[in-house]
């Protein structure tokens, strides 16, 4: 029998790694709507909202893509649950700075 192989040495990506990725990218998304719907809910509050979350996930998932091709080539599931990480905590971020919006 052989023995089982890193996922690093074959190229395969990690399922739940990748999934929770993709989940903390979307709570990154829904942490910039409720945001954008917490001061007002207008056109252009959504507006600026979602485009500040588009730009800052092509920033640095532009960033830590580039890392990773350095550093952990191979290892696309860790690019992804990096960047969902990110941008969890930057959601995060502009969601609780939405107490601060005077207006």
């Amino acid at each position: 029998m052989e023995a089982p192989r890193d996922n690093a040495a074959t190229g395969k990506t990690s399922g739940p790694w990748m999934w929770l990725g993709i989940v903390l990218v979307i709570a990154a998304f829904l942490f910039h709507f409720f945001a954008a719907r917490a001061i007002g809910g207008t056109y252009v509050a959504y507006r600026d909202h979602m485009a500040g979350f588009v730009l800052i996930l092509l920033v640095t998932g532009g960033v830590i893509a580039l890392l990773g091709r350095r550093f952990w080539k191979g290892r696309t599931d860790a690019t992804v649950l990096i960047i969902g990480v990110v941008q969890a905590l930057v959601g995060l971020l502009v969601y609780v700075q939405r107490y601060h919006v005077h207006g």
